[in-house]
């Protein structure tokens, strides 16, 4: 019996060195044991997503990609899968698993080798958020009563949780929810066992099992995943067998961009960035819904894009990319290798002219595919020879290519055809003018080659498209649209430039005493300096900058008159918005909401709105000194109508002018498209604009082109009242011009050449989109507002008239401004003249 007492004496022995070890090891490691607590507000590292308003995913940012999951929505059987494979014993232990530590112990005693197989799933989370992987005794142990504490501060559903979502599963996945988007571009609830069995078998090596780099060797692993299932009867026979014939299928699925717009998600990474900083920013999973209408931005891209092809055509065809061969010919795995070098991008393609025909050449693509391009894709190709002179029309492709030549073609919807990176630049974007919400925005031809946003950074001479703002000081003055101004030569210059100028109209061509309507469709310069000089320099720039434009940008003189200041798109679509609106200068916005990872919403849009606050918010308001209020021209309560809308914390823009005065420059830029008189009678005449109306047929449509000096700038901005865009076209390069075309895309023989100009250059990009953008939507009728009324005047005077032919017409006032004598028969005289309705007239 001695031997047995001491055998028992030995064991309590060891035992209480066993506990007094361990007890040891705690305190010892204990000053270095993190707070387990902070596993219940842990914030996984998810990438930034940035969605259309309609929820079309954009862009995603971050190396990393998880998309967390709660334990709810996982499926029964991919949990099964995990446990079986990981932790069979997860929801029986209290953090470690005496059976699979004692396993561990025996294998490192018998073989000398530490096993990966002694870990809870606790413990592996306990790893993968506090410890590093490296493999010591000392990690073990705190990994041990890290595991251990997290068992009492957290429930298994909420340890299993973080564990599905935190374990990196390959190719930049982190957690199941990322792995089934990664490798079978699904969710989780549609995926099929043996894609569950696939995934759960990665954690323990997400790279020697990858099913993308390694079949077979996930295969294996797959399928001993799901002998565990079978072991542990949580499938079927039957279901075994079946899964563990399934082929691989998994393959690389990116971020499922819906929408390609790379400079609104630049504009909005940034926001984030300036918002959180960098890394919390890409880390965060926060997703940012801006105010994009995916079906508007895919219009808007199309439209800059067409019209930049179109621009670049006309002045000719600047050559080949490349020369692949002369006289000895590649074979075609060869030419297919070099042309992979090149990127396909905005829709155009690298390929090899491999034999030509006399009006036709045949072109190998970097596909393989062998396709033919007629003469209807050739004959374009004029030789460039400067942007205001090129070289006679091809008469067979020879004269344009050779063969051996790497170029580049495009379908352009309906053929295929030669082409080339355009040089030239861009930017279009549109907005709500009711609260300027941005529903469009396209900073470039191609993100590809350039990622200088036009929309918000490029700062460009306005040109013509400043004449509508001008108008409106003057109107609200005192001018009405039948004030006659001169439309004759300026000789007393404005020297504060330093020079003597002398602005000319574009042609130089006078027609005397005209009113303000026909100036301003017809974008008279010397008309529109005058209307400046009536206002005055000051009052001019001070309606500049209420409507939204920079006063550091606007030089004091009077070139300003004609757009000498330099502005951006956003801002000229901003400002033009206002005549759409009633008066009022919104605040553009593209961040409708941002959410985190579980959808919360943690900041909301508060646009300004065009519109007057209801009567009870303006009571509410009264005494409060931090109403956001509209500025000094709000109406008072009194005057408010049944226009008003919005809401107790609704924000409301200024209104900068009467909608009096917005109404009536808005019906004179209709005039800019519909231009006036009576053609049957020989005394029609045209807007600048007057494609616009050729293309879009709308009546509910107003807009104003402009060029600047030597054509640097072109524009066209416009609106209706639900939706307002401005379109600019010029050279990154301010030097250069856009120049002129040397022919007529439909003659045969050269014709007298053409100067771009804003309706000929930027008008065809608008026209195109908001033709497109419109469509389906219902004219808005032409509602005058209370306040203006309309009379009968004689078109050379701009007196009442008591005629009612071809020499007068009905015309808007703001009540109290409308004439009050009649025209006289002496006065009555015609002044309308006939535009060319093929060539561009005015500037």
């Amino acid at each position: 019996m001695k031997w047995l007492k001491r055998i028992i004496i030995a064991l309590f022995s060891l035992a209480l060195l066993g506990v007094g070890a361990i007890a040891a090891a705690y305190f010892y490691v204990l000053p270095e044991l993190p707070d387990v607590n902070t596993l219940k507000t842990v914030k996984l590292q998810t990438p930034l997503r940035i969605y259309s308003s309609d929820g079309k995913l954009i862009s995603q940012f971050g190396e990393k990609r998880r998309i967390p999951v709660e334990f709810k929505n996982v499926p029964p059987l991919l949990i099964d899968a995990v446990l079986d494979t990981e932790d069979a014993r997860f929801f029986e232990h209290h953090g470690i698993d005496p059976i699979g530590i004692t396993r561990a112990a025996f294998i490192l005693l018998t073989t000398g080798k530490k096993s990966q197989g002694a870990s809870t799933i606790t413990q592996q989370v306990a790893r993968g958020f506090f410890l590093s992987n490296e493999k010591t005794y000392i990690r073990k142990i705190k990994e041990i009563f890290l595991a251990i504490k997290i068992e009492k501060a957290l429930s298994k559903e909420e340890i299993l949780e973080l564990y599905l979502n935190r374990s990196f599963l390959g190719n930049r996945a982190y957690g199941v929810g990322a792995a089934a988007q990664v490798y079978y571009g699904k969710e989780l609830d549609q995926l099929t066992l043996p894609e569950m069995a696939m995934i759960a078998g990665l954690p323990q090596a997400p790279s020697a099992a990858n099913p993308i780099r390694n079949s077979a060797r996930a295969m294996n692993r797959r399928n001993w995943v799901l002998s565990r299932m079978l072991e542990k009867q949580n499938i079927t026979q039957t279901q075994y067998s079946e899964a563990t014939q399934a082929p691989i299928t998994a393959k690389y699925h990116g971020a499922e961009i819906n929408l390609y717009a790379p400079y609104i998600s630049e504009m909005a990474r940034d926001y984030l960035v300036d918002k959180f900083g960098e890394e919390e920013a890409y880390t965060g999973g926060y997703n940012i819904y801006t105010s994009i209408d995916s079906t508007l931005q895919l219009e808007a891209q199309q439209a800059l894009r067409n019209n930049v092809y179109a621009y670049d055509e006309r002045h000719g065809y600047r050559g080949p990319k490349a020369v692949l061969w002369t006289d000895t010919p590649l074979n075609n795995q060869d030419i297919i290798a070099r042309l992979k070098q090149t990127k396909a991008f905005q829709g155009l393609e690298p390929a090899a002219i491999i034999s030509m025909g006399e009006q036709s050449v045949q072109v190998l693509t970097s596909k393989g595919e062998t396709l033919e391009i007629d003469w209807q894709g050739l004959k374009w190709a004029r030789k460039f020879i400067s942007n205001k002179r090129q070289g006679k029309a091809p008469k067979m492709a020879s004269e344009v290519i050779a063969v051996g030549e790497q170029v580049w073609i495009r379908n352009n919807g309906e053929f295929w055809q030669l082409a080339q990176i355009p040089e030239v630049a861009s930017a279009i974007v549109s907005l709500d003018p009711h609260d300027g919400a941005i529903r469009s925005l396209v900073g470039g031809f191609s993100f590809h080659t350039s990622q200088y946003n036009r929309v918000t950074q490029a700062k460009r001479q306005l040109g013509s498209n400043i004449k509508p703002f001008i108008y409106t000081a003057a109107m609200e003055k005192g001018y009405t649209l039948s004030t006659l101004i001169n439309n004759a030569p300026i000789n007393n210059a404005d020297t504060r430039q330093g020079t003597a100028w002398r602005p000319k109209n574009s042609p130089d061509r006078y027609t005397g005493p005209t009113r303000l309507r026909v100036g301003l469709a017809q974008s008279v310069n010397v008309m529109s300096v005058r209307t400046m000089r009536y206002t005055g320099l000051d009052m001019a720039i001070d309606y500049l900058v209420k409507f939204g434009f920079d006063a550091e940008d606007i030089p004091r003189n009077e070139s300003i008159a004609l757009g000498s200041n330099s502005v951006t798109p956003l801002q000229v679509v901003t400002a033009f918005s206002t005549f759409a609106n009633g008066g009022y200068r919104v605040e553009p916005y593209f961040v409708e909401r941002i959410e985190d990872s579980y959808g919360q919403v943690l900041e909301q849009s508060n646009p300004t709105l065009a519109c007057k606050p209801e009567p009870e918010q303006l009571e509410a308001d009264k005494d409060d000194p931090f109403a956001s209020m509209a500025d000094e021209l709000q109406p008072p309560m009194a005057e408010v109508k049944e226009q008003s809308c919005g809401g107790k914390d609704s924000r409301y823009a200024p209104q900068i002018i009467s909608e009096q005065t917005a109404f009536l420059i808005t019906d004179a830029l209709k005039s800019v498209i519909w231009g006036g008189g009576n053609w049957s009678k020989g005394t029609g005449w045209n807007g600048t604009a007057w494609r616009a109306a050729r293309v879009v047929k709308r009546h509910d449509i107003a807009g104003k082109t402009g060029t600047t000096n030597e054509s640097r700038d072109t524009w066209f901005s416009g609106f209706n009242p639900k939706l307002a865009t401005t379109v600019w076209v010029g050279f990154d390069d301010h030097s250069k011009e856009l120049g002129r075309t040397s022919w007529n895309a439909n003659a045969a023989k050269d014709q007298i050449s053409a100067a771009e100009a804003g309706a000929k250059t930027a008008g065809p990009g608008w026209n195109e989109f908001m033709k497109n953008a419109l469509s389906g939507t219902p004219e808005v009728p032409t509602t005058p507002p209370e306040g203006i009324v309309s009379v009968r005047i004689d078109l050379a005077t701009g007196k009442l008239s008591r005629k009612t032919d071809y020499t007068s017409r009905f015309e808007y006032f703001i009540s109290g401004t409308e004439p009050k004598e009649f025209a006289t028969e002496a006065e009555e005289v015609n002044d309308i003249f006939i535009e060319d309705s093929t060539e561009e007239l005015f500037q």
